[in-house]
């Protein structure tokens, strides 16, 4: 994917930045679209926060339907080489793309187990994980209450759009690490 500045993001009309960015939160440019009036962001770090702030401030049921976007993790839609660029190479990136026969089953029968209890699909950055410690966290937060587990789903939702954003956006203008951050954060 060709790298934008912020500058250039900044001078975008609304058609033109939702074009750009809409993708970065699964199945709904709503957002993109929503955050395009808060222009113009010093940074991709600014740019992350309006858009996230845009989710904090939506209703419930426009919440719910973000997180109903993401497809289920090595589900049908991935078998089917249905889902987004993004969520393919995501995917990838954890190694649910070459999962064998009892991993996928693991998956299947958790991604089932958690539609059922919550409404929506289990959602996870999976960039940050392999496909162990995903099944690890499927168990944990099977455990959690539905409350909790929008809350989580949202926070992992806000990860995958940052991680999205950094593939778009320049390196140079890239958020830099906190001081004390951990190795692990971006």
């Amino acid at each position: 994917m060709n790298h934008i500045t912020i500058d250039t993001i900044n001078t975008f009309d609304q058609a033109g930045f939702v074009a750009a960015l809409g993708h970065l939160f699964e199945g709904s440019p709503w957002i993109a679209e929503q955050a395009w009036p808060q222009r113009p962001f010093a940074d991709a770090a600014q740019l992350h926060a309006a858009l996230c702030a845009t989710v904090a401030q939506a209703p419930a049921a426009r919440k719910i339907a973000l997180i109903q976007a993401h497809p289920d993790l090595a589900g049908k839609a991935a078998m089917a080489g249905a889902l987004s660029p993004e969520s393919t190479s995501e995917q990838a990136s954890a190694r649910l793309d070459r999962l064998s026969p009892d991993e996928y089953a693991a998956f299947t029968r958790l991604n089932s187990s958690y539609r059922a209890q919550f409404g929506f699909p289990f959602v996870i950055c999976v960039r940050e994980h392999t496909s162990a410690s995903i099944l690890a966290n499927f168990a944990q937060r099977l455990q959690h209450g539905r409350e909790q587990e929008i809350d989580t789903a949202l926070d992992e939702i806000a990860k995958i759009a940052r991680l999205r954003l950094h593939d778009v956006v320049s390196a140079s203008e890239q958020p830099r690490r906190h001081e004390g951050a951990k190795a692990g954060d971006k």
